[in-house]
């Protein structure tokens, strides 16, 4: 198969791109760093660079592909994030039906099923609706959860003030994903047989609670009583502004939290839960998060 990869050599792309090429498929990686030319092709794979936002260069990397995978870079500098979610989602749904390819694994996000409330969710809402107006196409969104690496925008707070806070965990339950439990998900779905329609799966490799997460972590880097406290949305949003995030951005952040914290973000995971979880669990993960948090 031929099978284009979008999203560079990120935490997904580069075990997907590799995992494609070892199983004999003929991969072309998207990247807009000229820089990672060298480093997709010494994993066999051919390099594409150019801008997901230029129909044309999609148009001429997509021709004659069997399978996509689809993402959209979060573009946190645009004045409309979801606007620019869209922009990717409708170039996409142009060049799709004119390349020949028949087989989308779109990466999406739990929550996505909801129309509002979810901040940076909504983008990749938008996006599986416009997807799904596509006819003959065998579509899949994967909508993982709450991912692993998301834990070390807490490392400076927890170094600093000794403790985990936002505008959710505590006895929330979070819903966490390895980027490589992602790619195997993404593989196993590109390469099934291409038939019709609009599917979603869910991935995800553990369900803990935000106390549980803290607990793991603060036993991987020696801090075995490590808490994580629940802030209101305006404590959240007032010390995001302070640590300099724009207002607009860090609005998005505490909307999204709020939707964790009031379950409303895990509705439906909840009732399609995978049949499977991931391999990598948070202790395993906790082992890479002390490495990184040694060296802050």
């Amino acid at each position: 198969m031929k099978v284009i990869v979008t999203g560079s050599l990120g935490n997904i792309g580069k075990p997907l791109a590799t995992a494609l090429v070892a199983k004999g498929h003929n991969v072309t990686v998207i990247s807009s760093n000229p820089e990672k030319q060298k480093d997709i092709e010494a994993l066999g794979a051919a390099a594409a660079i150019g801008s997901l936002e230029d129909t044309a260069f999609l148009a001429a990397t997509f021709a004659g592909a069997d399978a996509l995978f689809a993402m959209e870079p979060p573009n946190y500098a645009a004045p409309d994030t979801r606007a620019a979610y869209r922009t990717i989602g409708e170039n996409y749904a142009q060049v799709i039906p004119q390349s020949g390819i028949k087989r989308v694994v779109h990466l999406s996000s739990y929550g996505a099923h909801l129309a509002e409330g979810t901040g940076f969710i909504l983008g990749v809402h938008d996006v599986e609706g416009i997807l799904n107006k596509l006819q003959g196409i065998a579509i899949t969104h994967l909508r993982p959860a709450y991912f692993y690496y998301n834990l070390y925008n807490f490392a400076n707070m927890i170094k600093q003030a000794g403790f985990i806070g936002t505008n959710y965990g505590g006895d929330d339950k979070l819903t966490m994903v390895a980027p490589s439990d992602i790619a195997v998900a993404a593989a196993e779905e590109l390469t099934q047989p291409a038939t019709t329609g609009n599917n979603v799966r869910y991935v995800a490799s553990d369900d803990i609670t935000g106390h549980e997460a803290a607990r793991i972590l603060g036993e991987a880097i020696g801090k075995p009583d490590l808490k994580w406290v629940i802030f209101t949305d305006e404590q959240t949003q007032a010390a995001m502004e302070q640590n300099g995030v724009p207002a607009n951005i860090a609005a998005l952040y505490v909307e999204l939290g709020a939707a964790i914290h009031n379950g409303k973000l895990r509705e439906d995971y909840d009732l399609n839960k995978p049949t499977v979880m991931g391999k990598v669990k948070l202790t395993d993960f906790a082992k890479e998060f002390a490495a990184a948090f040694l060296k802050i």
